[in-house]
């Protein structure tokens, strides 16, 4: 440890020399572990300072692995109490850039007698990271649980901080779980690059510490209370997890509930599913429950069901009169949506929806 004490300054300005600014943004490992492993290969095996230094970096490594993440706090939005010990953080209602730092959907939790359940695990462990000291300042009891609502970003990959800081009960749906795997190396690079590496590098891939369900699962928190993961069928993702906590009288709608913010639809989005799934999700929920969209402030299933289902079910209408007048994709994009116009990325999702609506309405042009 002597060695590697007194070397520590010097690797650091070696390491500083060995990467270039634009490498040191690019790379996904954190730059300081990296720059002391890159000058302890150049040094060559059997070199004592080599071995110093790799020593020194399994060391790092393994402190900021406890940790989860080493870092400030993020200035995010404050939580807001929806009702007794049932919190959410609104996130941004734009596209995940720098700004928001990737928190651009809902983060909620709820203080339970025995621990703290959390849904979504973050866009990154700084974020996790952030929602947790909130959490830390509402409540001394330990966040014992985390859901995820679908496989994006956003959603899952802060969940390599929860587990790290001993959050053993992880939840996702099956689906989602397997997509998320599948897509983990690109999930990150994407996310990465659009709010940037430093807060993100720290994501690891524990898809394989969930547990996993299909349609439902019911999980005893302590008290007399449970919060119920459901699964009501595809949305604005394949997989799509809601929450219910009959005790709360409170439903978190993942992406199946948008409020103000404009749905979007993706290559992978079939309105007609998310229509069919809402109608599931009204049918086994009471009407007077407190709601928590995917995206939006709190509100109330009367309204969940404007901005989302009856929002969905007038673009596929207007699609469906253009489709039976003969006409075309361009005239399906121009149909009248002016009565949305002041929803957070109106431009960018209205003209998308309804030519993907009219595709599957038709199969397309061509």
């Amino acid at each position: 440890m002597n060695v590697i004490s007194k070397l520590g300054t010097v690797l650091l300005l070696s390491s500083v020399h060995l990467y270039s600014p634009q490498v040191l943004a690019e790379s996904m490992e954190d730059p300081y572990t990296a720059g002391f492993e890159a000058w302890a290969k150049e040094m060559g095996n059997g070199n004592v300072a080599a071995s110093a230094a790799n020593t020194y970096v399994n060391e790092v490594k393994s402190t900021m692995k406890k940790a989860g993440y080493i870092g400030d706090e993020l200035p995010l939005p404050k939580a807001v109490k929806v009702t007794d010990g049932v919190y959410t953080i609104v996130g941004s209602q734009i596209w995940h850039n720098p700004s928001n730092f990737g928190l651009n959907n809902n983060i909620s939790f709820v203080i339970f007698k025995d621990g703290v359940f959390v849904f979504n695990a973050g866009a990154n462990p700084a974020i996790a990271y952030s929602v947790h000291q909130q959490i830390k300042r509402l409540t001394n009891k330990p966040v014992k649980w985390v859901a995820v609502e679908n496989n994006q970003g956003h959603a899952y990959l802060g969940a390599s901080y929860w587990w790290d800081v001993g959050v053993k009960h992880l939840y996702s749906s099956d689906l989602a779980n397997m997509q998320f795997d599948q897509s983990f190396d690109a999930i990150k690079s994407e996310w990465a690059l659009r709010v940037g590496n430093s807060i993100t590098n720290m994501a690891r891939n524990v898809s394989d510490k969930f547990t996993t369900f299909n349609n439902k699962l019911s999980v005893d928190v302590g008290g007399g209370e449970k919060f119920i993961l459901m699964d009501f069928g595809p949305g604005h993702t394949p997989a799509s997890t809601s929450v219910y906590i009959p005790s709360r009288k409170v439903l978190m709608t993942g992406d199946l509930g948008f409020n103000e913010r404009m749905p979007v639809m993706f290559a992978y989005t079939n309105s007609m599913d998310w229509v069919a799934s809402f109608e599931n999700m009204m049918s086994q929920i009471p009407s007077d429950v407190y709601v928590i969209p995917g995206h939006g402030t709190p509100t109330d299933m009367a309204t969940v069901k404007k901005q989302t289902y009856d929002y969905f079910k007038y673009v596929q209408k207007e699609v469906q009169k253009v489709v039976d007048n003969g006409g075309n994709q361009e005239d399906a994009e121009n149909i009248d949506q002016s009565m949305y116009k002041d929803r957070p990325v109106f431009d960018q999702a209205a003209k998308n929806n309804a030519r993907r609506i009219y595709n599957e309405i038709t199969g397309g042009d061509f």
